[in-house]
């Protein structure tokens, strides 16, 4: 069994080489393959979401530069002409296979922002519950980091954390990873499987290997301990490989697996139990714990009968008993000023109450953990 097989959620990035063919252009050949192997995923009753770079160069060549420019401003105007085609080309690849699909561009501001954090993350599992593919790219039209550290490797990594990806696959022009520069050392070793955040693997890592994109295999390797983090492990495979993302999904090994050491569900869980300082806790009724304690069960707020601190949504939060003894801790869905104003009310009334209708759970089980 390998990553993929069992993995239901999967997040697939490649590179600029790749998708733009060494910069002569958006492959409309290669993403029509990678289209088709995800709509098969797809359906499986597997979530795919894409994150592809190849804006700046499907940009240079409708441009007509022939070099990567140094100065800013033409890397984001080159970003901002590449977009459309990229775009285009996925969207069409995608419903000719009979997916629908949808742009997103984020920032790495974006994930370091609590609410903004958030919202790309709802906006991304609704897309994925109604059987919409994302396709992601970094919004280099008006952020400098891609262009000037690294490229979507990291990104990749942040979209797995942000939805809570099973894997990750990196697509790139290299068969995996290797001991040392295949290119350059004959003696270099294919290495097919290993633990994400092994030190070692950072000091085999060579410098980028194209001239099109920015990223090498240190981007993957950091990318892939980036994922692990919360529990995802990371494939990296030629992306021109055969079928590579079904026959990956079908259990073969193909390219550099890296293992997370701490499984999806108990990464995030531990994650929470290790908050010191939480914002705040709610109190609940005795029939909303036994839902909690015996039936695992979402909180809502119809049974919470007190709200304390100032907690932010998002922010993990304690639920006690009445008497002040702690059942679970999870992640807020409302604010605590939003959960006070719901607290003992059915989610029939939300709407009226915040002005807006959200999710039906003060905390969702998915986001708790018991004590």
């Amino acid at each position: 069994m390998t990553l993929l097989s069992s993995a239901r959620r999967i997040v697939v990035k490649v590179g600029s080489s790749l998708v733009t063919n060494e910069g002569r252009g958006v492959d409309a050949e290669a993403i029509a393959n990678w289209s088709r192997q995800l709509a098969a995923l797809a359906g499986e009753g597997r979530e795919l979401v894409m994150v592809s770079s190849g804006a700046i160069a499907e940009g240079m060549k409708r441009l007509g530069w022939a070099t990567r420019p140094k100065e800013l401003h033409e890397l984001q105007a080159a970003a901002a002409v590449g977009q459309m085609g990229l775009a285009q080309m996925y969207e069409s690849q995608l419903s000719a296979q009979g997916m629908a699909s949808a742009q997103v561009l984020l920032t790495h501001a974006d994930l370091a922002d609590r609410e903004r954090y958030l919202n790309a993350r709802s906006t991304l599992l609704t897309l994925l519950a109604h059987r919409v593919l994302p396709v992601i790219n970094e919004n280099d039209t008006v952020v400098n980091d891609e262009i000037k550290f690294g490229d979507n490797d990291t990104l990749g990594a942040l979209v797995a954390n942000l939805v809570e990806a099973d894997a990750l696959v990196i697509l790139t022009d290299q068969r995996g990873l290797y001991s040392a520069d295949p290119r350059k050392d004959p003696n270099a070793r294919f290495i097919d499987n290993a633990q994400a955040g092994d030190p070692e693997l950072e000091l085999m890592a060579g410098g980028a290997g194209s001239s099109i994109g920015r990223g090498g295999m240190l981007t993957k390797i950091l990318a892939a301990k980036r994922a692990a983090g919360s529990g995802a492990g990371t494939v990296i495979a030629w992306g021109r490989e055969p079928d590579v993302l079904l026959r990956l999904a079908a259990g073969e090994a193909i390219g550099t697996a890296l293992h997370a050491a701490t499984p999806k569900l108990a990464a995030r869980k531990q994650w929470m139990v290790d908050h010191l300082q939480l914002r705040g806790s709610v109190k609940v009724d005795a029939g909303a714990a036994i839902k909690l304690r015996d039936e695992g069960k979402s909180l809502l707020p119809i049974g919470v009968v007190e709200v304390q601190g100032g907690f932010h949504r998002g922010d993990v939060i304690a639920v006690q008993t009445t008497e002040g003894v702690e059942l679970a801790r999870g992640l807020a869905n409302y604010s605590a000023s939003e959960a006070r104003l719901i607290a003992r009310k059915p989610s029939s009334e939300f709407e009226a109450l915040l002005g807006y209708a959200a999710e039906p759970e003060l905390i969702h089980r998915d986001n708790l953990v018991l004590r």
